[in-house]
């Protein structure tokens, strides 16, 4: 079984945690319309200026998702 890695999105500022909320709109989309393995994907809120939204994808589906998604990081899942 291959690693999973989480890909992460920041997003700062007073309307961060409703724009994370709605990216997951996005990556969840682009999960379906891709046919990837995975279907993880979350928000979460740092602080008051600062949330986050991730998606969980095999390492094996890293790079060709991350160079079209663009995350600001990644880490082991």
């Amino acid at each position: 079984m291959s690693r999973q890695i989480k890909l992460i999105w920041d997003f700062r500022g007073s309307a961060a945690a409703k724009t994370a909320e709605h990216h997951v709109i996005h990556l969840k989309e682009f999960i379906k319309s891709e046919k990837l393995d995975l279907d993880i994907t979350g928000f979460s809120i740092v602080n008051e200026f600062h949330s986050i939204a991730f998606m969980v994808v095999n390492e094996n589906e890293m790079i060709a998702v991350r160079d079209r998604l663009k995350p600001h990081r990644g880490e082991v899942f």
